[in-house]
């Protein structure tokens, strides 16, 4: 009897339980939970595989490397921390002011958005974890707009890198020869630059969609910015590029490459342009810039070696650390539920 009455009681509150959508709630909370632990374990199995299974060099040599740099010079290892918070913090920044135009966040907000999309977008083509991340800590409402806000946000900084980096490579054209036997050097790098435009011309202005949204449609909604905003976005999309170009300029000198300044700048603005224009994986970028870096660095008797190690350097300061710091954020977020205010009006 007590075993019937005991089953009819179970049964009854499981019946309950699913028609209040409590199970399917308990579900959805633990599936979102297994997604953020796999973005987790996927970020430190790719920080772990770059640092400790580099095919372009080997551990004992990059630590041997790192130990007779880095051994006893504190102040450059602050330094180099420092250029790395005030490269994100200013892509904090950037991201707040984006926002704005939808809601005021806080530093804090924002800093849990950028670097927990950071993690989530480690080993996704192009980054579009990024988007979907940064999506998911608003309601459905407004998600569509803050997929192209972080459009403008990538863009303004994709356009940056292509200013600095036509110039760093009119220098590249004007004072160096690429020794190629089929065609002539200069040539060559001309019709390298002239390829280079008009990919990017295609890929910006002449292709229907971006992300999935019409080319129109996001300039729409790019007029509808307030101008004063949209000028703060490219202003610290400038902020941000100075920023991570000296700090590979610091890194040469610091590990005694005596290039003048500015062949040295204008080498590294050709390295990330062309670097930019390759697609493929956050967790791979390193690898990338270290390829075009051991090429464009060539040219000026930088070490290989050397070269692979700053590039290796530069990944994890910018990408494996901040990544890190954002796999908190991955686990302790929350989808965004209610309604948010829109701005008020003041």
């Amino acid at each position: 009897m007590f075993n019937r009455l005991f089953v009819n009681w179970c049964l009854s509150r499981l019946s309950k339980f699913m028609k209040t959508g409590e199970l399917m709630n308990t579900y959805r909370q633990f599936l979102f939970f297994l997604i953020k632990l796999a973005l987790v374990v996927g970020a430190f199995y790719f920080i772990y595989n770059k640092t400790v299974h580099n095919s372009s060099i080997s551990l004992n040599d990059f630590v041997l490397q790192l130990e007779q740099t880095f051994k006893t010079n504190y102040k450059a290892i602050l330094i180099l921390l420092i250029f790395t918070f005030l490269n994100w913090f200013f892509e904090i920044l950037k991201w707040k002011v984006l926002v704005s135009s939808i809601k005021n966040i806080s530093v804090l907000e924002a800093t849990k958005q950028s670097l927990g999309s950071l993690t989530a977008s480690l080993f996704t083509p192009n980054r579009i974890g990024e988007y979907g991340a940064k999506a998911m800590c608003f309601t459905k409402k407004y998600r569509k707009k803050i997929v192209l806000l972080n459009l403008i946000s990538n863009i303004s900084q994709m356009l940056i890198t292509v200013v600095f980096g036509i110039v760093g490579l009119l220098f590249f054209i004007l004072n160096f020869e690429v020794n190629l036997p089929t065609l002539k050097s200069r040539k060559l790098v001309y019709y390298l630059l002239i390829l280079v435009i008009i990919f990017l011309i295609g890929k910006f202005f002449i292709s229907k969609k971006i992300r999935g949204f019409y080319l129109k449609k996001i300039i729409a909604f790019i007029k509808k910015l307030s101008k004063v905003l949209v000028l703060k976005t490219i202003l610290f999309s400038v902020i941000r590029y100075i920023l991570f170009s000296h700090q590979f300029y610091f890194l040469l000198q610091l590990f005694g490459v005596e290039t003048d300044y500015f062949t040295l700048m204008y080498l590294i603005f050709t390295m990330y342009l062309i670097a930019s224009i390759i697609p493929s994986l956050p967790m791979f970028d390193w690898l990338i810039k270290g390829s075009v870096a051991v090429f464009i660095f060539g040219f000026v008797g930088v070490n290989e070696l050397l070269i692979v190690s700053i590039t290796t350097i530069m990944w994890l300061l910018n990408f494996a650390l901040p990544s890190v710091i954002g796999s908190y954020f991955v686990m302790s977020f929350k989808v965004e539920i209610n309604e948010l205010p829109t701005k008020q009006s003041h």
